[in-house]
């Protein structure tokens, strides 16, 4: 597999879950220069009335700033890795089957295909997995 593997840091921040919050959150951190390459953005169902969004990356001072001003914290539940490359049938299974007969358990998993590249964001559960996890793809 000829892939790019690196870790990356997740952030994370609570928003009350009312129209307009998320579209205000993006544009305070748009307005600051951060090209995100990742968002996820869901219903906390164990606290209605509330959400959670992820983003990354988050580069430079003035975007750190920002985001700690919006609530956003790395997150230190969640260990990530940003996988990319050329799209071929099946890779997201084959890189799921690598990391699994080395023993590595996902936390999350998120991938999409844009053309002929695709880009997958990998949560794991400590920065040891993390590690193997870069390791184990690498080779």
């Amino acid at each position: 597999m000829n892939i790019t593997v690196e870790k990356v840091d997740v952030w994370a921040a609570g928003v009350n879950d009312q129209t307009g919050n998320l579209s205000n959150v993006l544009k305070t951190l748009r307005e600051v220069g951060a090209d995100l390459e990742l968002i996820i953005a869901r219903r906390a169902a164990e606290k209605p009335g509330t959400g959670v969004v992820f983003v990354a990356p988050l580069r430079g001072d003035e975007e750190i700033k920002t985001a700690a001003m919006l609530g956003f914290n790395i997150t230190s539940s969640v260990n990530a890795i940003r996988v990319q490359g050329h799209d071929i049938p099946g890779i997201t299974s084959r890189v799921t089957e690598k990391l699994a007969a080395t023993g590595i358990s996902l936390r999350g998993l998120t991938t999409a295909v844009i053309g002929p590249r695709f880009i997958m964001y990998i949560g794991l559960d400590t920065s040891e997995d993390t590690a193997a996890a870069i390791r184990c793809l690498k080779e």
